[in-house]
C-alpha cells in the first residue's frame, strides 16, 4: 500500500512538473513574439531577467546586479532604473506560486488560527519601516544612490556582515518554524531591511541576517525573508510603475513584460534550490563572492570602464 501511494505521490508530482514547464515555455514564446518585433535589445533584456531571477533571493542584491550588467550591456531600456525594478515583480509571482499549496492553506486559516494571523501581522510589521522611507525617499535613492560606486561599496560591506553573521559565536536560534516569528522579531527584520534600499545591500541578505540576529534559525529567517518579498517588492514595483507612466512606451511595455516572465521563470528555480542550500550551508560563500565582485565593480569604475 506504501508502495502504490508512493508511486502516486511520485507520478503526481512528475505530472504537475511536466505542465509547470509546459506553462513556462508557452510563456516564454509568447513574452517572446510580443517583445521582438519593437525591442532589438530583446535579447539583453533576456539576459537581465535571468540576473534578476538569479540574484533575488541570493544575499548577493538583485538590483545592484541588475543596474551594473545594464551598465556594461549598455542597455538603453532601463527608463531610470524603472526596468530593473518592475522585473522584480517576476520574483514575487514566482513566491506566490511556490508557496500557493501553503499561502491557500494560511487563507483558509486565518478566520481561526491565531497562529497564521499573527503571522501575516509579523510579516505588515517587518514591510512597514522600509515602505515608509523608501515611498518617502523614493526620488532621492533613485537619483543618488543607483550608482556603481555606491554598489561597490555596498556589496563588499554586506558581504564583511555576511561572514562575521556567520563566524562570530551565536546564540542557538530560538525559532525553527516560520509561522513562530514573533512581533518583536519581526521589528528587528523591519529594520535591517530597511538597509536594503542602498543598492548593493541586497532585500534577502538584510532581512535573512536581521532574522537570524533576532533568533530565527538560517532556514527559517530565509523563508521569512520570502514571504517579506511579496509585499516588499510588490509595493516597490507599483509605486515606481505608477510615477514612471508618462514615460512609457509601446516598445518598453514589450521589454518589461519579457524581462517580468523571465525572471519569474529562473527565480521559480532559484527558490527551491536556496531552500536546500541553506539547509546544509552557511553564507559565507555569498560574502566572498559578494567582496570579490564589490573589488571588480570599484576597478571597473577606477578605469572608467563604469
Amino acid at each position: 500500500m506504501r508502495s502504490s501511494e508512493s508511486i502516486a505521490v511520485a507520478s503526481t508530482r512528475s505530472r504537475r512538473g511536466a505542465t509547470l514547464i509546459a506553462a513556462a515555455v508557452a510563456l516564454l514564446a509568447i513574452a517572446l513574439i510580443i517583445a521582438v518585433p519593437t525591442a532589438a535589445n530583446w535579447w539583453q533584456v533576456v539576459i537581465l531577467g535571468v540576473v534578476e531571477g538569479l540574484t533575488e533571493f541570493l544575499p548577493v542584491s538583485s538590483t545592484g546586479h541588475l543596474l551594473i550588467v545594464s551598465d556594461l550591456l549598455g542597455f538603453e531600456g532601463s527608463l531610470g532604473g524603472t526596468f530593473e525594478i518592475f522585473i522584480q515583480l517576476g520574483a514575487v509571482i514566482a513566491v506566490v506560486g511556490f508557496y500557493a499549496p501553503e499561502l491557500l492553506r494560511q487563507a483558509r486559516g486565518v478566520p481561526h488560527d491565531p497562529q497564521v494571523r499573527r503571522f501575516w501581522i509579523a510579516v505588515g510589521i517587518a514591510f512597514v519601516p522600509a515602505a515608509a522611507i523608501g515611498l518617502v525617499l523614493h526620488s532621492w535613492i533613485k537619483a543618488v544612490l543607483f550608482s556603481p560606486p555606491v554598489i561597490g561599496v555596498a556589496l563588499i560591506a554586506g558581504g564583511l556582515v555576511l561572514i562575521a553573521v556567520e563566524r562570530l559565536p551565536q546564540r542557538a536560534p530560538a525559532v525553527h518554524n516560520v509561522l513562530h516569528v514573533s512581533l518583536r522579531q519581526a521589528i528587528g527584520i523591519g529594520i535591517a531591511q530597511v538597509l536594503a534600499l542602498v543598492p548593493g545591500v541586497s532585500r534577502s541578505g538584510a532581512s535573512i541576517v536581521g532574522g537570524m540576529l533576532a533568533g530565527l534559525d538560517r532556514r527559517a529567517a530565509t523563508a521569512f525573508s520570502f514571504y517579506l518579498a511579496i509585499p516588499t517588492l510588490g509595493a516597490a514595483t507599483i509605486v515606481d510603475l505608477l510615477t514612471s507612466l508618462d514615460q512609457l512606451t509601446p516598445g518598453d511595455m514589450g521589454r518589461l513584460f519579457l524581462g517580468l516572465v523571465v525572471s519569474l521563470v529562473v527565480a521559480w528555480l532559484s527558490i527551491g534550490w536556496l531552500l536546500r542550500y541553506v539547509a546544509n550551508h552557511s553564507f559565507v560563500a555569498f560574502g566572498m563572492y559578494r567582496i570579490i565582485a564589490g573589488v571588480v565593480i570599484l576597478a571597473l569604475v577606477a578605469t572608467g570602464r563604469l
